[in-house]
């Protein structure tokens, strides 16, 4: 739905993996061949993608300053048992936050959860305030108070209706 770039860093996988459900169609990728490819996810793995992809959402939705859009298990229990390492590149000395191991896709947003922590960026990703989109999005706004993932859709929307609500 969103006319924006997509979000910096890691957090371009949690912005894509909350973008699998559009709330509006109820079209789900990860039901597909070729969107749980895109995560690196089995078939089997595809309900627990489902779980982190929602609690994901109630983050960036109280990001926002909303409630959480349903009951879903906190993402820092989702996260708890993801291991990580710095990982030290001998080039340049620069280190980051990685998965150890194989790195599942819990691994991975919680490697990309901490480098957006580090860089102060992990309260710029957003969900729409729309209740039939909830799309996520980078908030680039100087203010930090975006609250549409497009103007033109869902911003437009809104206004409408409170025009329209004003008896104008």
């Amino acid at each position: 739905m969103s006319d924006r770039s997509p979000a910096p860093g890691g957090l371009g996988l949690v912005e894509a993996l909350v973008n699998t459900l559009d709330l509006e169609t109820g079209a789900d990728s990860l039901s597909t061949p070729e969107g749980r490819a895109r995560f690196g996810l089995t078939e089997d793995e595809v309900p627990d993608a489902r779980a982190l992809r929602e609690s994901l959402r109630a983050a960036l939705l109280a990001h926002a300053g909303h409630p959480p859009h349903r009951a879903v298990v906190p993402l820092g229990e989702l996260l708890a048992g993801a291991p990580l390492v710095v990982a030290v590149d001998p080039a340049d000395g620069s280190a980051a936050l990685a998965p150890a191991g194989k790195g599942t896709l819990s691994d991975r947003v919680a490697a990309a959860v901490a480098e957006a922590l580090v860089a102060a960026t992990w309260s710029r990703l957003k969900a729409c305030e729309a209740a039939d989109c909830h799309w996520a999005y980078y908030d680039r706004s100087p203010a930090g108070r975006g609250r549409w993932c497009s103007m033109r859709v869902c911003g437009a929307r809104a206004k409408m209706r409170r025009y329209r609500a004003r008896g104008a």
